[in-house]
């Protein structure tokens, strides 16, 4: 057996369909099928049920998850004391981030961290910030935007405020009546345009929301002049000076996204993540 083997049953269990995981992790559906079968094979019991809708841990199935896990933890524990035992820095670097920080921040930054630590092997995830929160314990370092992670330790990097675009100017004594485009994010992001619409809804009143997958999506929607779109300013910059837009603001103060590193206590230990850590919290981001 294999470590990837062990890591597949955990993915299978999570997302609880083969399609499903197959598209996860990139690789076709009949090479997980395959996979699974040399496994259940391996161990001599069924693992899971397959029913039309999901995958059902078995009793045995169950038992054999909980081994999987602890292979896996005692892997990447094995992996944290050799890396601690040499003064070269190597080893695995895992990272959960945010997508807004990936796409904008995280190439550069990255770039220069391999440059200097070529030996370093880096695990990247992105996402958005909710789900990186609900599995942050299975990462090195994980970026974040909105709440920080009670549960571990967190820099705030720094503060993104909000700004709302369009393509027709936002008139001062009338109501703006006109569709709102949002992107894929966690509930804080959603929560913070809420509030401040409802504070300005004698200004400003979408007729319709249609929400886009991605970030870019949206800012290409507005640009098109389909409707106006909430921006943090780290992505829209450079629409600042082409297109109307608005602070967002609430009683004198900027409505803004907080950028958090976090990572749990004892993890600065290894040089490789002690390296990345310094090297994030000197960067400057706006």
């Amino acid at each position: 057996m294999k470590i990837e083997d062990y890591e597949l049953l955990l993915k299978l269990n999570e997302i609880g369909t083969i399609r499903g995981t197959a598209k996860s992790i990139l690789i076709s559906q009949p090479a997980v099928t395959q996979r699974l079968k040399y496994i259940e094979d391996y161990f001599g019991e069924m693992i899971f049920i397959r029913t039309p809708k999901s995958l059902v841990l078995t009793p045995s199935g169950e038992i054999i998850l909980d081994h999987a896990k602890q292979v896996i933890k005692q892997e990447q524990l094995l992996k944290n004391r050799l890396s601690k035992s040499s003064n070269e820095v190597h080893g695995t670097l895992s990272i959960a981030c945010s997508s807004v920080i990936s796409q904008r921040f995280l190439p550069k930054i990255l770039g220069e961290y391999t440059n200097l630590y070529p030996n370093v092997t880096i695990n990247l995830v992105t996402g958005i910030s909710e789900d990186i929160r609900r599995n942050h314990k299975d990462y090195h370092v994980c970026i974040t935007r909105g709440e920080k992670l009670k549960e571990s330790t967190s820099i705030r990097l720094f503060d993104d405020p909000l700004y709302i675009f369009d393509t027709e100017p936002f008139p001062k004594d009338s109501l703006k009546e006109r569709p709102l485009i949002s992107f894929k994010s966690d509930d804080s992001m959603h929560e913070l345009v809420d509030n401040w619409l409802y504070h300005h809804q004698h200004q400003i009143k979408p007729v319709r929301t249609m929400t886009v997958d991605q970030i870019e999506t949206c800012k290409q929607f507005m640009k098109q002049g389909i409707g106006m779109a909430v921006l943090p300013k780290s992505v829209s910059d450079s629409l600042m000076d082409e297109f109307p837009n608005v602070a967002l603001e609430l009683d004198g103060e900027p409505v803004t996204r907080y950028t958090w590193v976090s990572y749990q206590e004892g993890i600065l230990e290894l040089p490789q993540v002690n390296a990345f850590i310094n090297m994030l919290t000197r960067e400057t981001f706006l």
